[in-house]
């Protein structure tokens, strides 16, 4: 796609979001139900993905894990984005390849210790160009792919989360 090609199809986007503000605001949604044994069916747009353990926790690596599916997230929104950003600044990118990776301490998703934490204690995302764009370009590229990455600017600026229970009624 060109720069041109995409500001056409993003113009009217952009216009219609200007004029009428709420209608930016779009809920995504994501749906699993738990599996057999200790697992979880996801139900994506693209088909089932059975997310399971990681094998540091017991899990057979035969499944999908939740943290390798957060930094795939990361990976997939920040590669787009960066496209994106290239495409509108007319940067030609002969290759790019990013590489995201994030250190777990299993010690406390396992309740080992109550002194460390659950969770990624630092995410790294590496990306990798070919181009013949200048520094200053590509200090742009990165700079708005930051910007404008959902994933990156969701794990940097965390919203409020909220977890609710409802119970789903018996009948019979």
């Amino acid at each position: 796609m060109k720069a041109d090609e995409l500001r056409a199809v993003q113009a009217p986007l952009k216009e219609r979001y200007q004029e009428t503000p709420e209608a930016a605001l779009i809920t995504l949604c994501a749906q699993g139900r738990a599996g057999d044994g200790v697992s979880c069916k996801i139900e994506s747009g693209k088909g089932l993905v059975m997310a399971g353990l990681h094998p540091a926790t017991g899990g057979t690596g035969l499944q999908a894990c939740s943290g390798d599916m957060l930094l795939e997230a990361l990976v997939a929104c920040a590669g787009v984005t960066l496209n994106a950003v290239a495409t509108s600044l007319g940067i030609a990118l002969r290759e790019a390849v990013l590489k995201a990776e994030g250190d777990l301490d299993f010690r406390g998703t396992l309740g080992i210790s109550k002194e460390v934490p659950v969770g990624f204690q630092n995410i790294r995302l590496q990306i990798m160009l070919d181009t013949d764009a200048s520094e200053d370009q590509l200090a742009t590229l990165m700079r708005l792919t930051e910007r404008y990455c959902v994933v990156y600017q969701t794990l940097k600026n965390p919203p409020p989360i909220a977890v609710g229970r409802r119970e789903e009624s018996r009948q019979g």
